[in-house]
């Protein structure tokens, strides 16, 4: 019976480590829900900035895909999973970037998403901490929402909304070009 209990806790130990993606520092789940839609990891990297490592940001479909075009502008649910790594991200670092990163994904266009862009980062309100995990999630049929450990804090609907979003870190000029090809699963 000894024996049973070590094989069966082993077994558990094999199937709990494999549900999960160490990236850097942080470990991802492999599986997520949202909206009532199971999610699988498509790929995981680490944001970096002048030799240290911001978050770790993943990128959650319903199916695989490496095609970056697709899946921003894809009307389905999907999320970008980021676990904060670092000190140097501050709330008003995440605004900034996700500012500079809207600017960057319509081409400098942004006039029809202001008003929902200064929504969404209103709804970053707290000083960001180490280990805390942001879950920036599109759901289809509501639309871009916004987890902090879990929780939701706001939304803000419309497709071309979340397709510039996504692009921040999947379009022609990410946020980070090493942490795209991996979201990618490349």
């Amino acid at each position: 019976m000894k024996k049973l209990s070590i094989l069966f806790f082993i077994l558990m130990s094999v199937t709990t480590f494999q549900a999960q993606t160490k990236v850097g520092d942080a470990t991802l789940p492999n599986k997520v829900a949202f909206n009532g839609e199971d999610l699988t990891i498509n790929g995981a990297g680490i944001r970096e900035k002048f030799f240290f490592d911001i978050y770790a940001g993943g990128l959650y479909l319903k199916q695989k895909s490496s095609n970056a075009t697709a899946i921003a502008d894809a009307d389905e649910t999907m999320a970008i999973k980021l676990h904060i790594l670092s000190g140097m991200m501050s709330r008003n670092k995440m605004a900034g970037a996700l500012r500079d990163g809207f600017q960057k994904a319509t081409n400098g266009n942004v006039g029809p998403l202001n008003d929902r862009i200064e929504k969404f980062i209103g709804f970053i309100k707290d000083e960001i901490e180490v280990n805390q995990i942001y879950d920036i999630v599109y759901e289809k049929g509501k639309g871009s929402v916004i987890y902090k450990d879990g929780k939701e804090k706001g939304f803000v609907k419309g497709l071309d909304f979340k397709k510039a979003l996504f692009k921040i870190w999947l379009g022609n000029k990410p946020a980070d070009k090493n942490l795209k090809k991996k979201m990618l699963g490349s």
